[in-house]
């Protein structure tokens, strides 16, 4: 699931920007939703720096002492993934705005057919990165990889399950594991990991466990290749925080 992120200094612009972004979303079936909207800027930054934002859609002149490039500086510092549309009525920010690799510029009063127009082409541009985000059911559902825990083998079904739902598909581990980045890692017949997901490792009970309460299983057959990886690889900190011999 896309998360998107508004900040608007003008309540009526954010619950009018909400709106159309959530039609869009349902005519168009986008697997999106809007995380924050805020006309304040230290909770905008905040929130990306606690959560993982995929759309961040910015007015650059917010009537305080930060304004939207300003916070694209900060949060392009610190992600430089995340896809950065900015709005303004100031023609000429256009330009200082592109300096953040931003995804789009937005002239306001911003219109459906354009906005419309410009998340199109930014799902598109999701469905063409290889490694970034995981498509399922045909590409309608797009699943940011950072957040998956782990994927679950349940009978003919796939089950992605990361922190905050689950996702379905009919599909198998064949098929899927050939499209997972190298910090997905087998770990028992019924699951994958995702390595850089893991906040600590029970050996003793054959147990991975994910923040906040998730956990699965490390099959016989896996346990000595998943600690090696583990041991060895250089995919996340947490790997350096892991307590082995419990």
């Amino acid at each position: 699931m896309l998360n998107f992120v508004i900040c608007d200094d003008h309540k009526l612009i954010l619950d009018r920007l909400s709106k159309m972004l959530e039609a869009i979303f349902i005519t168009n079936n986008i697997d999106a939703s809007i995380g924050l909207k805020s006309s304040t800027p230290s909770d905008v930054i905040n929130y990306v720096a606690n959560h993982k934002v995929d759309v961040l859609i910015l007015d650059i002149n917010l009537n305080c002492d930060i304004n939207g490039c300003d916070i694209a500086d900060i949060v392009r510092k610190k992600n430089k993934d995340v896809y950065i549309i900015f709005s303004t009525g100031h023609l000429e920010y256009a330009l200082l705005a592109y300096k953040y690799k931003t995804f789009d510029y937005l002239p306001k009063p911003v219109v459906q057919e354009r906005l419309e127009e410009t998340i199109l082409r930014l799902v598109d541009d999701v469905k063409q990165t290889p490694t970034k985000f995981i498509r399922l059911n045909n590409n309608k559902t797009i699943i940011n990889e950072d957040e998956v825990n782990y994927i679950k083998k349940d009978g003919m079904k796939l089950v992605f399950c990361t922190n905050t739902r689950t996702y379905e598909t009919y599909s198998s581990f064949n098929k899927i594991q050939n499209c997972l980045p190298e910090n997905f890692i087998r770990c028992h017949k019924s699951y994958i990991v995702n390595v850089k997901n893991i906040s600590d490792i029970s050996s003793n009970k054959n147990t991975i466990l994910f923040t906040p309460n998730e956990s699965c299983s490390i099959g016989a057959k896996y346990k000595n290749e998943i600690m090696e990886v583990l041991k060895n690889g250089n995919f996340t900190n947490n790997l350096e925080r892991i307590n082995y011999g419990e």
